[in-house]
């Protein structure tokens, strides 16, 4: 992705559309770009100047006597065009189109700009925007503020990437008062061409990018983002991704005919893209910075190098001046999903050795308000060096006696010395601004309210158990795809998109899943007829297009025992399907061999055009309607994937043997949900698919598919 550098580190630009009033958007980038003390060559465009800004300005591109790097475009989208062109004859390598009127328009905007994006594309140019602030790099070497945002910001080690130009303003304004910095900032706009995933790339490779922070709206290439988040957050050089993503809150489900369909909004998409990418989703901007800045900082040890600290497990010490905030973090700590760590006998001991009597030497530690530094120095050197203790919290709010540059050495000294992670909350601002001051200049996280110390402690324990996954050998499996085709394809051609269960087993059972002995019955006799073929007892479900919902329509009966109850069975069910629907077309009632025993769970997709197949896993039967204790995960997944589902909801409790309940068989499941991202990836045609339920027996036993319907759509 060498080919971004035009875009962040250019040795020359040209602003074309360059303004001499101020106020205007082609005045104010030129002036940014030369105030921000650009290391570069600056040229500004415009055929109706002399100069901007004392600069001499030039009528146009081609008019500018020396190579060019990188164009900034600040035109309307007719000029625009006609600028790029002239731009790429002059051999630019990186264009920034800051003016809107393009694709968010429609029409000939749209036109325009896919016109603009084919040329470059030919001729090996990258596209930032349109529609979008710009870029800025303020590292020493480059200290390009190439944007119009007037703030050139501090230089750090956080990219940061933002579909919403308007909110960069209020990041950069954010960041400078907390004194945060950036390797690289960049919005993207209309991502006509440069977009998450190229940049991603970019900074998987950048060695001054330590952490990247996204605002997302949407994606366009959602596997090829997996990919390579997977790298940046996993890899040989792990970087964390901080994402915080709009819509939350939408109502993004769709009406479909499946349960998956109506659950898998375009939320749960997104969800299972961060959760496979190993990717931090944040709540709010305040989240994004409190996150990043327990990444961003590395502490540099005694041996004089840098080293990001995560935790090795979840359980943390708290050492407080004051209950109040202390109780604050110890609240706020279990709701992270940390615990509270269990001191050692000798830990308490040395405590005790150092503190007043009126002090609480376990867990949280409150020192007492009149605490000096060395009392913070001796509490903190005790509890970390604890075996059971993976990272402390420390908390001062300022009293009379505080001495809040004296306890930020302390700290200092003591975080070198371990390689466990320690995060401060220093309550207040003018009290004990020296001290905060001092935690950031030597890489120590600091915060101003404990529930954030705890929440950004919370956010660095999940990247850690990311990062010290195991990798589960793979399944194997051999698949009957030949057969699974055919269902497919003749179903398609004889007009049939809605699959019931009799056509769904069969497809189920090419992938390897367990399903029960079905006939279609067309009349009572053959119902009982079946029913003694099979052996007692049985189930009868209406078979009906309309009716896809069975349970709704009174349509399922269980544990027949009998010929005598099939045969009144099946007169109760076709009543009660047409007493549901009239119209509806009733093709008869399946009779199928009751199930043995089991859990119920659901196991559903549901395709999307941008991501593919999303896998759904949850609490089955009616329950799934109830409690939605449901996970997602994008289509294909891996043994890891599919553990990692069955874990995220609630009911796993249920299957993992729960108050002596037997064991269900979680392995077959497991496999199961691997099978499954098997077919809907070797079958495109499948657009949606609920099995419900699907019965886990004890474990050993396996699991059985009680009922399925699918729905294909012709490509």
């Amino acid at each position: 992705m060498k080919d971004l550098d035009a875009i962040f580190t250019p040795g020359s630009v040209a602003v074309v559309g360059a303004s001499s009033m101020p106020g205007k958007v082609g005045h104010d980038i030129f002036v940014n770009i030369l105030k921000g003390g650009y290391r570069g060559v600056l040229y500004p465009v415009n055929p109706s100047a002399e100069s901007i800004a004392c600069v001499r300005a030039y009528p146009s591109i081609s008019q500018i006597p020396y190579p060019l790097d990188l164009a900034m475009i600040i035109l309307s989208p007719k000029l625009a065009e006609g600028a790029i062109r002239e731009a790429i004859d002059k051999g630019v390598k990186g264009v920034v189109i800051v003016s809107a009127g393009f694709k968010e328009v429609g029409g000939e905007g749209l036109q325009v700009e896919q016109r603009i994006v084919k040329m470059c594309r030919e001729h090996g140019v990258r596209v930032v925007g349109p529609n979008c602030l710009g870029v800025i790099n303020p590292l020493s070497d480059v200290r390009l503020n190439a944007s119009f945002s007037a703030r050139m910001p501090k230089a750090g080690n956080v990219s940061f990437i933002s579909q919403s130009g308007a909110l960069c303003t209020a990041v950069l304004d954010f960041a400078a008062d907390r004194d945060f910095g950036f390797s690289k900032f960049i919005s993207i706009g209309n991502k006509a061409d440069v977009d998450e995933v190229d940049l991603l790339h970019y900074f998987r490779d950048d060695p001054d990018t330590e952490v990247i922070m996204i605002y997302l709206e949407e994606l366009q290439r959602g596997q090829e983002f997996i990919r390579v988040a997977r790298e940046i957050t996993g890899g040989d050089r792990p970087k964390p991704i901080l994402v915080i993503k709009s819509g939350r809150t939408s109502a993004g489900a769709q009406a479909a005919a499946s349960h998956t369909g109506s659950l898998a909004g375009s939320e749960a998409v997104y969800d299972a893209i961060f959760a496979q990418s190993g990717i931090i989703r944040v709540a709010s901007i305040d989240e994004l910075f409190d996150f990043a800045i327990a990444f961003a900082y590395k502490n540099e040890n005694v041996l004089g190098k840098m080293r990001r600290k995560v935790p090795h497990g979840n359980r943390v010490a708290i050492v407080t001046n004051a209950g109040g905030p202390g109780i604050v973090a110890t609240d706020m700590t279990v709701v992270s999903g940390l615990e509270l760590a269990k001191f050692h006998e000798d830990t308490i001991e040395a405590l005790k050795s150092h503190l007043p009597a009126t002090a609480n030497v376990h867990n949280p530690v409150d020192i007492i308000g009149d605490a000096a530094q060395d009392r913070y120095e001796n509490a903190l050197n005790s509890v970390i060096r604890d075996e059971g203790v993976d990272g402390a919290l420390v908390i001062l709010t300022p009293q009379s006696m505080t001495n809040a540059i004296g306890t930020a050495e302390a700290i200092v000294r003591i975080a070198k010395r371990s390689h466990k992670p320690i995060l401060c909350c220093f309550m207040g601002i003018i009290d004990v601004s020296a001290g905060v001051k001092y935690l950031q200049e030597n890489g120590v996280p600091v915060y101003a309210f404990p529930e954030h110390t705890a929440k950004a402690f919370g956010a660095i324990h999940r990247y850690a158990k990311w990062l010290n996954r195991q990798e589960l050998a793979p399944f194997t499996f051999t698949h009957d795809r030949e057969t699974a085709r055919e269902i497919v394809a003749s179903n398609l051609s004889a007009g049939n998109f809605y699959l019931g269960e009799l056509a769904g087993i069969h497809l189920l059972k090419a992938y390897g899943f367990n399903v029960l002995p079905t006939e279609l019955a067309g009349t009572a006799e053959e119902a009982v007829q079946h029913a003694d073929g099979m052996g007692y007892p049985v189930v009868l479900k209406i078979v009906s297009p309309q009716i896809i919902h069975k349970s709704d329509a009174g349509g399922v009966l269980i544990s027949l025992p009998d010929a005598a109850a099939v045969k009144r069975g099946f007169d109760e069910i076709i009543a009660n399907a047409r007493a549901y629907d009239a119209d509806a077309v009733i093709e008869g009632v399946l009779v199928q061999k009751m199930a043995p025993k089991g859990r119920e769970v659901i196991l559903g997709v549901n395709r999307y055009p941008k991501f593919g197949p999303l896998l759904m896993f949850g609490s089955g039967g009616v329950m799934v309607e109830v409690f939605k204790d449901v996970t997602f995960r994008l289509a294909p997944i891996n043994r890891n994937n599919a553990r990692m589902m069955l874990r995220g909801i609630k009911g796993f409790a249920l299957l993992n043997g729960f108050r002596g309940e037997p064991k269900a068989d979680i392995a077959a499941v497991e496999k199961l949900l691997v099978s499954l991202s098997d077919l809907v990836t070797d079958h495109p045609e499948i657009k949606e698919l609920d099995i419900n339920p699907l019965l886990v027996h004890p474990e050993g036993q396996g699991a059985t598919v009680a009922d399925c319907r699918f729905i294909l759509e012709a490509e």
